[in-house]
């Protein structure tokens, strides 16, 4: 039987999420992906607390124009600014299920910008 999309994409955020964790000295970086807007989160899951979040629907993003690709570019480069400030350097990384490409790539490559490193 074939799979949904939104099953296929389940499965696979299941798999990617038996292997990355979120620890105080390496929280990890979680990304949700819609069809108009990305969001971007730090968290501790030991803890289970978000420590800092950014996404296209901010103010200083949501005004921008220009394409989905720079706006997840943008948000990348936010929540690096954010996580720093709140004494985050190293995180690991949670494509949510969706693949390493276009968008999602996109918003690494910001936060790398930004300053954090994977």
């Amino acid at each position: 039987m074939k799979l949904s999309k939104t099953e296929r994409k389940a499965r696979i955020h299941n798999r990617v999420r038996k292997i990355v964790s979120g620890t105080s000295e390496r929280p990890r970086l979680a990304i949700y992906r819609s069809n108009k807007e990305i969001y971007a989160q730090v968290i501790d899951d030991v803890t289970g607390k978000t420590i800092v979040a950014s996404s296209s629907r901010d103010k200083g993003i949501s005004t921008e124009k220009a394409t989905k690709s720079e706006i997840a570019a943008l948000v990348g480069k936010a929540v690096a600014e954010k996580a720093i400030k709140a004494g985050v350097n190293t995180i690991s990384f949670d494509r949510g299920g969706a693949l390493y490409h276009g968008r999602i790539k996109s918003l690494a490559d910001g936060a790398r910008e930004g300053g954090l490193k994977f």
